[in-house]
């Protein structure tokens, strides 16, 4: 761990010495380009995105993950070389906030959001959830393929609002007679990729129902952020699922004031002795 310090010490001091040309360079770097260079350094061994972490101040909201910059380089340490992959699918970024759907292979296949806070344009602190890749749901969607690209920027605050009402009314509510409200009737109106669910309402149906019956019911207790930018809005809920307390992430596309589209990893809550720090999984400003 000794090494590790100094080696993430020096990388940053070495940073800082370049002075100008280096500080001139990050100030034309986005949030949402600085927050990628962050998670494809760990494919690509990049130490020069550590720069844009606050070694000073850095909260890790990972359960599993110490606090601090040394927590994150020590997880690195132990990724065999060679073996890490990331590889960014989709970047939103909202204010001080950043959110990536990843691709990983780290300790196994996963999928991933992480969500990246930003104070004077260095990372502050981190969230993120974690899930295991599985095979096509039973519509052929992965956790990754659909539609990448932003636009409807100027609809940014209606389709967050669109998203909150949906989690909060439908999600949260239950009142599955206003479902129309948010989602169209057709099947082709509602793409989803969660690994269990086809598509369309009757495919979301047939999940819920199927987990009630079976005593393990899928339960949203309370929501902790909506975050979005133009046609994508994700959200960030607490809850259970298959009798665990899990925290849910919940990304939605969204066209002509609808949900058309969705991914999701559901990752369970450790328990409270198994935090490796004390930040809590949630904790949002």
């Amino acid at each position: 761990m000794n090494k590790l310090n100094h080696l993430l010490t020096t990388t940053l001091l070495a940073t800082s010495v370049l002075g100008s040309v280096t500080m001139a360079n990050a100030e034309d770097i986005t949030n949402r380009d600085k927050a990628i260079a962050v998670i494809s350094s760990i494919e690509t061994g990049d130490k020069k995105a550590l720069a844009f972490i606050n070694s000073k101040q850095y909260t890790q909201h990972n359960l599993s993950v110490g606090d601090g910059i040394s927590g994150f380089g020590a997880v690195l340490q132990q990724i065999p070389k060679g073996e890490a992959k990331a590889k960014v699918i989709r970047a939103i970024q909202d204010g001080d906030y950043v959110a990536l759907h990843t691709k990983y292979n780290f300790f196994g296949p996963k999928s991933g959001f992480d969500i990246f806070r930003f104070d004077n344009g260095l990372i502050v602190e981190h969230w993120d959830n974690l899930q295991e890749i599985s095979k096509p749901n039973p519509s052929g969607r992965t956790q990754f393929d659909g539609i990448t690209n932003i636009v409807d920027l100027d609809k940014t605050n209606a389709n967050k609002a669109l998203v909150r009402d949906f989690v909060q009314e439908i999600l949260i509510g239950g009142n599955m007679a206003t479902i129309s409200n948010f989602i169209g009737a057709k099947e082709s109106d509602y793409l989803q990729h969660n690994v269990a669910v086809a598509d369309g309402l009757e495919g979301l149906s047939s999940a819920l129902v199927a987990l009630a019956k079976a005593g393990k019911p899928m339960v949203f207790e309370k929501n902790h952020l909506i975050i979005g930018e133009g046609n994508f809005v994700l959200s960030v809920s607490e809850g259970l699922f298959m009798n665990q307390k899990v925290s849910f992430y919940d990304l939605f596309r969204i066209e002509n004031n609808k949900i058309v589209e969705h991914w999701d990893t559901i990752e369970s809550i450790p328990s409270r002795s198994e935090w490796k720090n004390e930040n809590g999984k949630f904790g949002f400003m």
